[in-house]
């Protein structure tokens, strides 16, 4: 015998609300369709707060028309007459103590990741990671570009990005892209021109959570830039994550190479494999006459490479398109020019040499 709208109703009014009256008597129940064995009706909520707490209400109204006999499926839909509130998106804080691991971690879908730092700051290194990891991505490799440079972060300027990532749930970051490379940066989270007051703990929790709560993807290479220096930011790097290797960026005068030396000895220490140099600034040449001048030296990483026994993977000169790039937030390995070339030359011999 076929279902009833009297029966249905009949059952929907069992279903209470905390006040006593049934959700019949309330008025809640619109557009009751019957057709053959299939039920069909909505609980309209006097609004969306009412709603969201409505859930088992609407089961209950389910399970009682479903019990009738004659009735094969009930589908009951809950709305209300006003828009849901908005809700603020959930906070995402970053720094603060790092949180306790097993062991060195890689972030899920990343191949390899490299260190690429100094000895000091000054020597170019942050324009190299950001040319690296745009001639990498032109040679076709998936590449990550993570500024662990804490206190002076300058891949936003470099890539030509600024804007603060997404956090769908407060925990998950969704890194930026630009050039082919996927990127993340402090930077990103903080106001420009606001410097980073941190002690060590906080520096190695930020850089916990940009490595572990990143939306990395799927990568061949996650190329990190650090700071200069041999401080909390690379004994964390070395110590928690599953590193492939470091770069080492130098310029050729003695000064620098001396810092370069402690960087290389660093790396040593914490059994990261050095897998080569880059000379930065090795030489400029003159636009108007095209003499060359040797402003910082000349050879000096070449011969340190020969020294230690590891690849000088590139010597690249000064260049006034190289920092103007850079400044602009067009790296200049995005273009066909000799310095773009130079680059992809690097990057071509980390790629054959099973590097990156």
């Amino acid at each position: 015998m076929p279902i009833t709208r009297s029966e249905v109703e009949s059952a929907l009014a069992r279903v209470m609300l905390p006040d006593g009256k049934s959700i019949l008597a309330h008025d809640l129940i619109r557009a009751l369709t019957i057709e053959g064995d299939v039920v069909r009706f909505v609980i309209e909520a006097p609004n969306a707060q009412m709603a969201a707490q409505m859930a088992p209400l609407r089961d209950a109204a389910e399970k009682v028309v479903q019990d009738l006999e004659g009735v094969a499926s009930v589908t009951a839909a809950l709305t209300a007459h006003g828009p849901a509130p908005k809700t603020a998106a959930p906070s995402l804080k970053i720094g603060g103590h790092p949180k306790p691991q097993a062991g060195p971690t890689k972030p899920s879908g990343v191949q390899r990741i490299l260190a690429i730092g100094s000895g000091k700051g000054g020597v170019g290194k942050s324009t190299v990671s950001s040319n690296l990891a745009v001639a990498l991505a032109r040679a076709g490799r998936k590449v990550g570009l993570l500024d662990a440079d804490i206190y002076g972060p300058s891949q936003p300027r470099m890539m030509g990005v600024n804007k603060r990532p997404a956090s769908p749930d407060g925990k998950t970051i969704i890194p930026l892209h630009a050039h082919g490379v996927t990127l993340m940066s402090i930077g990103f989270m903080m106001e420009e021109g606001k410097a980073v007051v941190w002690r060590g703990p906080m520096l190695m929790g930020a850089l916990q959570q940009m490595l572990g709560q990143v939306e990395w993807g799927a990568l061949d290479v996650l190329l990190v830039d650090l700071p200069p220096g041999t401080g909390d930011v690379q004994l964390t790097l070395c110590t928690k994550s599953e590193l492939s290797g470091a770069i080492v960026v130098s310029t050729p005068q003695d000064v620098a190479l001396i810092d370069a030396r402690k960087a290389i000895d660093m790396f040593n220490t914490l059994k990261t494999p050095v897998l080569g140099l880059i000379e930065n600034m090795s030489l400029f040449v003159c636009p108007d006459c095209g003499s060359e001048h040797q402003i910082f030296g000349h050879g000096g990483v070449a011969a340190e490479s020969a020294k230690i026994g590891v690849p000088l993977l590139g010597s690249l000169p000064i260049d006034l398109e190289t920092r103007l790039a850079g400044d602009e937030g067009t790296p200049i390995a995005t273009g066909d020019g000799p310095m773009a070339q130079a680059y992809a030359k690097i990057a071509q011999g980390l790629i054959d040499g099973g590097m990156a």
